[in-house]
């Protein structure tokens, strides 16, 4: 993976096929302590204690279309060559939850990505998922949420194409507000 959204979307991806209802999404870029957390959070189907050991080793997935299951091994390097690790932790019928720390100014480390195109996608194609986005930049945060939106809109479907634009240009707008 090029960027580290594109393993946001692929472990929320899990998420989904884990048959979650909630996902919680969090970035925090600490410059000062150098590091970039990532973390997806989700009232799935969760996993059994055998399959947690397992999960990062790419040969195992549960997958009966293709032997082998790329996204949290490639995590998992991604996030340990830039001095970083990544912890899983699941209860069966529960949940899971994955976190990913990164050095932020390691040479190795890839750039963060589109997160309101991440959104989006994830949102359009799954409108009846809620979504939480979280984000934070040297103590300055921006959330967002699927289930605020939806109160709000009443009848309006979220994923209708102007309802979509509005949400990218809301993220991309609280994302660059927490930059300043």
């Amino acid at each position: 993976m090029v960027e580290i959204s594109l393993h946001i979307l692929d472990v929320v991806q899990n998420s989904i096929k884990a048959e979650a209802r909630d996902i919680e999404i969090y970035v925090e870029e600490n410059i000062k302590e150098n590091y970039l957390k990532v973390s997806v959070k989700d009232n799935g189907c969760g996993m059994d204690e055998e399959f947690l050991k397992k999960v990062t080793d790419p040969f195992v997935t549960k997958r009966t279309t293709r032997k082998v299951g790329l996204g949290l091994s490639l995590l998992k390097a991604n996030a340990e060559i830039t001095g970083g690790s990544m912890e899983i932790t699941s209860k069966l019928n529960e949940g899971t939850f994955v976190c990913a720390t990164f050095g932020y100014d390691s040479i190795d480390r890839q750039p963060l990505g589109d997160m309101a195109f991440t959104m989006v996608t994830l949102i359009s194609c799954n409108p009846d998922i809620d979504f939480v986005y979280k984000h934070i930049i040297d103590g300055k945060t921006f959330e967002f949420s699927t289930k605020v939106v939806k109160e709000t809109l009443g009848d309006v479907f979220i994923g209708e194409q102007n309802v979509l634009n509005w949400i990218n240009e809301c993220i991309v707008e609280g994302l660059n507000e927490i930059r300043r």
